[in-house]
């Protein structure tokens, strides 16, 4: 079995290679990390080229997964996704051809751009982490996970994703621009010789393999959560079914994600507990997604994260 001493060095040498090729964005990665660990799904919001792409090909690459990519376009088909049943033998028998959603971490990348019928074909893969084609049921890994990206300024040619949809990512993590100090530190590393385009560079040295991504998911169960913080994630969750600048709260699903992010979180941070910090510091990426903003809150210029803020700063913690 994993000690702790070897969970904090396994995580913390993941950390360092990923930060070594994703500069400036400490925060993203883990947050990146803690989905991974909780066994869920995470959606990357930001502007282009913040590196949303290398994060997820880099980390696929120190937890030594399989990594598969699929471009959402309009033209985009489920099957695409999936993959098809090719008949062989003048029809007689038929041959499973699978998709690219037959990997362990997959990126799905600008999945806005895809329509919703497209959209809904990874409902089931991240759900159930298993494809239901032609009428039988195709299971996919354990360290299956989905990091979708978007592009939250451009419109044109786009499809918002439904609540249903956005309600099976653990996280959605924001990732905005580096600092003037961070982006120094990448253009030093292009001097060095690193190119995002080269492979070789962006699949860096396996840091774990399967059985040790495995062990770390599995430490993640024996967190313990405290009455008292349990009560704390239920307060915040509730709250925001009843706070009038929201038009939707959060579900239940949001306080179970809410409890798996602080125990993924406690495990990062070296803990065999989760604190109250550990909630706080996930609500926003748990909650942004699952919740919806009045109009009238809208008009007065407050997004999701600042009406949580808010919120956050009403319901006491636990000491």
């Amino acid at each position: 079995m994993i000690t702790p001493e070897q969970i904090t060095e396994s995580l913390a040498r993941v950390r360092a290679v990923v930060s070594e090729r994703v500069i400036g964005q400490e925060g993203v990665i883990d947050e990146a990390l803690v989905a991974f660990l909780a066994r869920g799904h995470a959606l990357l919001e930001g502007v282009p080229g913040t590196a949303k792409t290398l994060l997820v090909r880099v980390l696929a690459g120190a937890l030594n997964t399989r990594f598969g990519r699929i471009q959402f376009t309009p033209d985009l088909m489920p099957s695409d996704i999936t993959g098809i049943n090719v008949l062989r033998d003048g029809g007689r028998t038929s041959e499973f051809r699978a998709g690219p959603v037959f990997t362990d971490m997959l990126l799905a990348d600008e999945i806005n751009r895809a329509p919703a019928k497209t959209q809904a074909a990874l409902l089931e893969a991240m759900g159930e982490r298993q494809v239901t084609i032609d009428g039988e049921a195709r299971t996919l890994g354990d360290l299956f996970t989905v990091f979708a990206t978007q592009n939250p300024v451009e419109y044109e040619g786009t499809y918002p994703l439904p609540e249903a949809q956005l309600d099976r990512f653990l996280l959605k993590i924001r990732v905005t621009y580096p600092s003037r100090e961070s982006e120094l530190g990448m253009l030093d590393n292009y001097s060095r010789g690193f190119d995002a385009e080269r492979a070789s560079d962006v699949r860096p040295p396996a840091v774990l393999d399967e059985a040790q991504c495995r062990e770390l998911r599995g430490a993640v169960d024996g967190v313990k959560v405290a009455p008292e913080v349990r009560e704390y994630i239920a307060d915040i969750v509730r709250a925001t079914r009843d706070d009038p600048s929201l038009t939707l709260g959060g579900s239940p699903r949001a306080s179970v994600a809410l409890f798996r992010t602080a125990r993924a979180a406690a495990l990062l941070g070296g803990r065999d507990f989760a604190t109250p910090d550990d909630v706080k510091q996930f609500a926003l990426p748990v909650l942004r997604h699952r919740v919806m903003v009045s109009p009238e809150a809208e008009v007065e210029g407050r997004s999701s994260d600042d009406v949580l803020d808010a919120l956050l700063t009403r319901i006491v913690a636990p000491k």
